[in-house]
């Protein structure tokens, strides 16, 4: 009998790895597909890192590390916390994954019991809502919409939590919408987190370095709730390192200790090369990250003016991360050339896969049915032609 169990059973594939399916494997039957449903910069990885990576190779960096990653990594990010964050860590309390999508698991899993509500703003990155779902907690969507541009009020939270509340996720740069929380904006959040003393903030900060209003703010900033604030970040998104596979917590110790012993028993400590590749990004020079952040602004400037050039599309202008998150509602109902109609989002991007030959993500595993996911992580010749041709196929819509 072939039957998986009703924890694996509840969960549902990753929208956005199945869209960048779809489009590989038209991809491979010659057709020209531009992708951009991948949440991964298309820059190589700065040569200084990979040169660290290839002498850790050569020094015999081969053997297992500590769980929770190399001592000298964690310094160097304990010493990144304080000078670009302001923020007091010790070693002790960073805990070293496989991806900062780890990162969060690890810390949904050490903190949630069952039935424990977890308040997600929508729109949320995929994976939230199913982790949550793994550790048989209860998803508590909170809507933000494309007038609050995307980002919850203090009102919604405090209106969201219960006995049961646990932990708010919050999400900062945000994936999938580009809204970045200031500090005004944190500092609300705080101060209603302050009032329950028994709710935790999961800062998902992977983004931090992809943000175009100037400095980063953490809600760790307000020390009334740092000891109720674990942050997640990585390498993946400002390093270009997606494949590298490197991210880590920063928490209060006996959450570090379990996100140390839960991880101990079933992956052990991330590669041994990667991490001395990450030591090397985070102590190195840092002035390809704002190379890279310069070039992400610019396309960011260029999507934005091609996306108000379609009629159909309202927008809001990203502050951060690579992502577009258009309301494209207005083509619901609409007829292709081939007499099928448009539904819904997960219509409209097919539609704009077999005939733009364009791949986005659809907003309903986003929790925002109403919108697309458009990554502008990619070259700035291939997003004017993804535009022209995504403009072409929704001018045909009847």
């Amino acid at each position: 009998m072939n039957q998986v169990s009703a924890r694996l059973a509840a969960l549902s594939p990753s929208a956005t790895l199945a869209m960048s399916q779809k489009s590989n494997e038209l991809k491979a039957q010659g057709i020209d597909v531009i992708n951009l449903s991948v949440g991964e910069p298309d820059f190589n990885t700065p040569t200084h890192i990979k040169e660290a990576a290839k002498k850790a190779i050569d020094n015999n960096f081969s053997f297992y590390s500590p769980v929770p990653g190399y001592p000298a990594l964690r310094k160097a990010i304990v010493e990144k916390l304080k000078k670009e964050n302001n923020l007091e860590y010790k070693p002790e309390q960073i805990v070293c994954s496989n991806g900062a999508k780890q990162s969060v698991c690890n810390t949904i899993l050490c903190l949630i019991n069952k039935g424990d509500e977890v308040i997600v703003p929508a729109p949320y990155w995929v994976s939230y809502i199913e982790m949550v779902k793994l550790a048989e907690g209860t998803n508590v969507i909170v809507e933000a919409g494309l007038d609050q541009d995307f980002k919850i009020t203090p009102a919604q939270l405090e209106a969201a939590i219960t006995p049961k509340t646990k932990a708010l996720i919050l999400c900062s740069p945000s994936n999938p919408t580009g809204s970045v929380y200031s500090k005004e904006e944190l500092k609300g959040l705080a101060e209603v987190i302050e009032k329950h003393p028994n709710v935790f903030v999961i800062a998902d900060e992977i983004y931090e370095h992809i943000n175009y209003i100037g400095k980063h703010e953490s809600i760790a900033q307000f020390d009334a709730i740092k000891d109720r604030v674990i942050i997640v970040n990585g390498v993946s998104k400002g390093y270009a390192m997606t494949g590298w596979r490197l991210g880590w917590i920063a928490a209060p110790q006996w959450i570090a200790s379990a996100c140390n012993n839960l991880q101990g028993q079933y992956t052990s400590g991330p590669c041994s090369i990667t991490q001395k590749a990450s030591e090397a990004a985070y102590i190195g020079d840092q002035s390809c990250v704002e190379e890279m952040r310069q070039a992400f602004e610019r396309r960011r400037d260029l999507v934005v003016k091609m996306a108000k050039e379609i009629s159909g599309f309202k927008i809001n202008v990203p502050k951060g991360a690579f992502y577009l998150f258009p309301d494209c509602s207005s083509y619901y109902g609409k007829t292709t050339s081939k007499g099928s109609k448009i539904n819904n989002s997960s219509d409209l991007t097919m539609y704009l896969l077999e005939e733009a030959h364009v791949a986005c993500v659809d907003g309903d595993s986003f929790g925002a049915p109403k919108c697309i996911r458009m990554s502008y992580a990619t070259a700035d010749e291939k997003l004017v032609e993804a535009f022209n041709r995504i403009k072409k196929a929704l001018d045909e819509l009847k």
